[in-house]
C-alpha cells in the first residue's frame, strides 16, 4: 500500500538522518583526536594497532557518508514519498516521538490530531491513522488503525470499528475512543488477550464524526441541543439512506464520506457512541408504521434481532452500571437489562445503524454510554472505567458464528458472490478474497451461496459457543459445454435496501417532526 510505503521512507529518512548526525559527531572527535596524536608518535603507533589507522578510518566514513547521502537524496525524491500522506511530518515525528501521557480532559480538534499522530508515530507496527474526508469546515474525520497488521488486510480476519460524536454535543465517546487507543497500543505486550484482539483482529476507531458541532458545543450542558448537528444545521444521524422511508434530506459531507469509507471496507461489527441515555439500542431504528410505532413502543424486528440483542447484552452485562437499567432522570425510560430496540424507544429515519445492516451487512448498534451529553472533565475517568471492558469486549463478538471462503473449483477466490443464512433475509457479500463472516450464535444453519456463473450452493453449519466455525465452500461453474450462457442466480424478492421506499406522506412529516424532539432529548 503507498501509506505503507510511505511510512518505510519516513523510517529510513529518520534513520539516515540520526545514523549521519552520529557519523560526522564521532568523525570530527576523531579528526581532532588525530591532529593531538600526530605530534605524539608514541601513542599514534598504539592508536593505529587498535583502530586500524585512523587516515583509512576516515577514508570510510567519507565514503559511508557519500554512500548515505546519495540514498537519503533518494529518498526524499522519491516521489511516492509524500509527508502530507503520512500521519505526520518528519519534525513533528521527532518532536513527539515519545507521545503525550492522555489526561482525562476533553480535547480539541487540533489537540486530538496531536495526539493521534503522536501515537502513530510511537507505535507505527500496531497503528495507522487515515482520514476519510473532511467536514462542512475542513476539519478532517480521523480514523486510527489499531491492529498487529495496521496497513493492510489480515486475510480471514474480521474489521470492526467504532464511531463517536456523531452529535457534536455527545462528547464522552469521543474521549473514550482517544482513551481506548492508548489502552490498546500500551497493552499489546502485557495483556494476553489484547494481544490476541490485536493479532487477529483490525480495529477501526473514529473519536469524532461530527468535528465541527463539538466545536461549538458547551462542557457541562446535559440535556441542550446546541452542537449537536453539523455546521449546516443537520443531524447526521438522520441523514442516512433508509430502507422503510424516503429520506429526502441533503446528504452531508460527514455522511457521504462514512459512506464512501464502509462500502471500501467490510467491516463485520461496528458500534456509535452516543450520549443522553444508559443503553444499548439494535436495529430496527424504524419501521413501516412509525406514526402509531411513536405511542405503541413496540419493536421493529431485524432477521438477526436474536445476535443483536445478544451483541447489546455484551456491551451491557459489561459496563458497570448499564445492565440495572436505572432511569437517567425522572420521567426517563427504564431499560430491562439496559438494552432497547431502537423503533421500540422511538422511530427514527435515516440512522447509521440501520443503513450498516441493510447495506452492508455490518451489525452496528448504538451505544448510549452517559445520561449528560457533555459532563464536567473530571467525571471522565469514571466514564471510562464503567465503558472499558464493554469496549474491548464487543469487538471480541466479531470472531462468533461462521467465516470463511467461497471458491471456485480451482482455488480462486470469488468475490461479491452472495451468501444468505436461510430464514434471515439479510444478504451478505464476500470480499476480494472470498471471505465472509456471519454473528451468530450457537445451532444449526443452512446457509445459500451463490454467484453469476456458478451453480448455487447450499451447506448446513453447526455454529458453537466456544470457537467460530470456518466454512469453506466451493462453486462450480455453471456454463454449458456447449457454449452457452453462464447460470445467473434468480434475482431475490424486492427487499433489497437500495429500492427507492415510498415517498413520505403527511403522516410521516408529523412523525418525523415528533420524533426530533424525543430524540432531542434523549439522544
Amino acid at each position: 500500500m503507498r501509506v505503507c510505503d510511505n511510512l518505510r521512507m519516513l523510517n529510513i529518512q529518520r534513520l539516515l538522518n540520526s545514523t549521519a548526525s552520529f557519523i560526522i559527531f564521532y568523525s570530527l572527535r576523531l579528526l581532532l583526536c588525530y591532529n593531538y596524536l600526530n605530534s605524539k608518535h608514541r601513542i599514534i603507533t598504539q592508536c593505529y594497532k587498535m583502530a586500524g589507522g585512523a587516515k583509512a578510518i576516515l577514508a570510510r566514513i567519507f565514503l559511508l557518508l557519500t554512500f548515505l547521502g546519495a540514498t537519503r537524496s533518494q529518498a526524499l525524491s522519491n516521489p511516492t514519498y509524500n509527508p502530507d500522506e503520512v500521519s505526520t511530518n518528519l519534525g513533528e515525528v521527532e518532536s513527539r516521538e515519545n507521545g503525550p501521557d492522555l489526561e482525562f480532559r476533553y480535547h480539541d480538534h487540533d489537540q486530538m490530531t496531536r495526539y493521534l499522530r503522536s501515537v502513530s508515530a510511537k507505535y507505527p507496527a500496531l497503528t495507522a491513522l487515515y482520514s476519510v474526508g473532511k467536514s462542512v469546515q475542513g476539519r478532517d474525520l480521523w480514523v486510527m488503525v489499531v491492529s498487529a497488521s495496521p496497513y493492510e488486510h489480515m486475510i480471514g480476519k474480521p474489521d470492526v470499528k467504532y464511531v463517536g460524536n456523531i452529535h457534536g454535543n455527545e462528547a464522552v465517546g469521543r474521549e473514550l475512543l482517544l482513551h481506548l487507543i492508548q489502552h490498546l497500543v500500551t497493552s499489546y505486550d502485557t495483556d494476553p488477550y489484547i494481544k490476541w484482539l490485536l493479532d487477529n483482529t483490525r480495529i477501526h476507531l473514529m473519536p469524532s464524526m461530527n468535528p465541527d458541532g463539538f466545536a461549538i458545543s458547551k462542557e457541562g450542558q446535559c440535556d441542550n441541543t446546541y452542537g449537536r448537528h453539523n455546521a449546516r444545521r443537520y443531524d447526521l444521524n438522520r441523514n442516512f439512506p433508509d430502507f422503510f422511508k424516503a429520506n429526502t434530506k441533503q446528504p452531508q459531507p460527514e455522511t457521504e464520506a462514512i459512506k464512501e469509507w464502509i462500502s471500501k471496507i467490510q467491516f463485520v461489527l461496528s458500534g456509535s457512541l452516543h450520549g443522553g441515555a444508559l443503553v444499548a439500542s439494535y436495529p430496527f431504528d424504524n419501521t413501516p408504521s412509525a406514526m402509531f410505532q411513536s405511542y405503541a413502543h413496540s419493536p421493529s424486528i431485524a432477521p438477526d434481532d436474536d445476535v443483536f440483542r445478544h451483541l447489546s447484552l455484551v456491551y451491557s452485562n459489561n459496563h458497570a452500571k448499564m445492565s440495572r437499567g436505572v432511569s437517567c432522570k425522572s420521567g426517563s425510560p427504564r431499560f430491562e437489562k439496559g438494552i432497547t430496540n431502537g423503533a421500540a424507544w422511538y422511530p427514527l429515519t435515516g440512522g447509521m445503524q440501520d443503513y450498516n445492516y441493510l447495506w452492508h451487512g455490518c451489525m452496528e448498534i448504538t451505544l448510549e454510554i452517559s445520561c449528560c451529553k457533555y459532563p464536567p472533565a473530571h467525571e471522565l475517568a469514571k466514564y471510562w472505567q464503567d465503558n472499558k471492558q464493554s469496549l474491548i469486549k464487543y469487538l471480541a463478538e466479531a470472531h462468533r458464528g461462521a467465516h470463511g471462503f467461497v471458491m471456485d473449483e480451482n482455488g480462486n477466490p470469488v468475490e461479491r458472490a452472495t451468501v444468505k443464512v436461510k430464514g434471515r433475509d439479510v444478504t451478505y457479500h464476500t470480499t476480494k478474497y472470498g471471505e465472509f463472516w456471519r454473528i451468530l450464535l450457537p445451532g444449526t444453519y443452512r446457509i445459500d451461496v451463490s454467484a453469476e456463473g456458478y451453480l448455487p450452493q447450499e451447506v448446513e453449519f453447526i455454529v458453537i459457543e466456544s470457537h467460530p466455525t470456518l466454512l469453506n465452500v466451493t462453486l462450480h461453474s455453471a456454463k454449458r459445454i456447449d457454449g452457452g450462457p453462464y447460470y445467473r442466480p434468480v434475482a431475490l424478492p424486492p427487499r433489497a435496501p437500495h429500492a427507492p421506499p415510498p415517498p413520505p406522506g403527511i403522516f410521516a412529516s408529523l412523525t418525523n417532526s415528533f420524533n426530533s424532539i424525543v430524540s432531542n432529548i434523549f439522544g
